[in-house]
């Protein structure tokens, strides 16, 4: 499904270009789960921003479905993130004065889906990942677990071919993470591609693979 190929990215600081991937080379099959590990500045984040088309590469090919995502433009970008893409951040990222719902509604708004069939996808999506009792609670009446869960709900609401998780239990306590994690891989097993930045070893022994980063390049790949 993703093919990164000798992909390079620097950013600028001041009059100096600071290089963060160097070369890296990541093949992402579908149905695979996989955890992206390294300490701070290793890159792993830029790396998972580029596979999920929120920040574009220097040098180097992406191919995302045989699609080269590296000649695309911003639309274009927009188009892929939106219809084959779904995200989890470690903040949730809900809109407080919304629901539930409303939150999981959001991201077919911006597709196009037309607002009964949004209402029915959000609370099909929410009673999978075990919210349909909560719904209309808006964030502020939800858990930090229950809140990372709509999150995960409004991430599916599209139907996407990846889910990118970044750091997706690193604001919730250690049970609640795992309880997290156990619905990551219920999703991996129903067939959901997932693509994950962690820093926990625990958390990362969820996943199927292990890529470990330093100084910009992926130094191994371990198998759970």
């Amino acid at each position: 499904m993703i093919d990164l190929i000798n992909v390079s990215k620097a950013y600028r600081a001041g009059e100096m270009l600071v290089p963060v991937l160097n070369g890296v080379s990541l093949n992402i099959h579908k149905g695979d789960f996989i955890a992206i590990m390294g300490p701070s500045g290793s890159g792993k984040s830029t790396l998972l921003n580029i596979i999920g088309c929120l920040d574009t590469l220097d040098r180097g090919v992406y191919q995302f479905s045989g699609q080269r995502i590296d000649l695309l433009g911003e639309d274009e970008l927009t188009h892929i993130r939106l219809r084959h893409m779904g995200f989890v951040f470690q903040m949730f990222n809900l809109i407080p004065r919304f629901n539930a719902l409303r939150n999981v509604e959001l991201p077919m708004i911006y597709a196009g889906v037309q607002p009964p069939q949004r209402m029915q996808r959000a609370a099909n999506s929410l009673n999978l990942v075990g919210l349909r009792d909560r719904m209309y609670h808006v964030p502020a009446k939800l858990s930090g677990g229950q809140q990372q869960r709509v999150a995960i709900a409004r991430a599916l609401v599209n139907d996407p071919d990846v889910i990118i998780a970044d750091e997706p239990t690193g604001s919730l306590d250690t049970r609640t993470g795992h309880d997290i994690m156990t619905l990551f891989q219920s999703l991996n097993r129903a067939g959901k591609t997932i693509v994950m930045v962690t820093h926990e070893d625990d958390i990362a022994a969820y996943a199927k693979r292990v890529a470990r980063m330093k100084d910009g390049v992926i130094e191994k790949i371990t198998y759970n």
